[in-house]
């Protein structure tokens, strides 16, 4: 059995290292449409979804040695990317708002079909959502994540993800005009399509 030299063991820790990186990365390439999703969910404009997402990307890729090999890479990008949501809005509460729709009024364009005018009137009713619920609901029934994910991903107790998502889909019933939330969150057979 002979010895190593200093170069070989260099070599090996090189090779090891960008394996590592090329997982890494192939992780985060990934992760991009459930990001992009979520960011749209939390955005209302796709240019800002985008740049929310290249925000996450960027610093999960900054940042890959604070990530613990073994844990759940997608709960950790998500809450890269609702930190970076959030910092974001605080840094634009001193910007003019667009009360009364105007500008968002303008840069809508109606669908084609009926589905679509439902998906506008879904994403303009999750709008309308305090932040936290909007999150909640999005993550819990969209981006399929347990509550126990998404309490990890807010930082909050299971408890409180449940009360928000039921309070969210409440308010969603009420705002696009169903008598029931059970009855927006029912397959055709009746069946309450549950979270998981």
């Amino acid at each position: 059995m002979g010895d190593l030299h200093a170069s070989d063991i260099e070599i090996e820790s090189s090779e090891r290292e960008m394996r590592a990186r090329n997982q890494f990365r192939d992780h985060l390439v990934g992760a991009i449409p459930k990001l992009r999703a979520f960011a749209l969910s939390l955005a209302s404009h796709s240019d800002y979804a985008d740049d929310l997402v290249q925000e996450t990307l960027m610093k999960a890729w900054n940042h890959q040695n604070s990530f613990q090999a073994g844990t759940n890479i997608k709960a950790w990008l998500f809450t890269i990317l609702r930190n970076e949501y959030f910092s974001q809005l605080r840094k634009r509460k001193r910007e003019v708002e667009d009360a009364d729709g105007d500008y968002a009024g303008n840069v809508m364009t109606s669908g084609g079909q009926e589905s679509q005018l439902d998906m506008a009137d879904l994403r303009i009713a999750l709008q309308q959502l305090p932040d936290d619920q909007r999150e909640a609901v999005v993550l819990v029934g969209a981006s399929g994540f347990s509550y126990q994910e998404v309490a990890q991903i807010c930082q909050v107790p299971v408890g409180t993800i449940k009360s928000r998502v039921n309070r969210a889909r409440n308010k969603l019933a009420l705002l696009l005009g169903s008598e029931t939330p059970a009855a927006m969150f029912s397959d055709s057979s009746g069946a309450v399509t549950p979270p998981k």
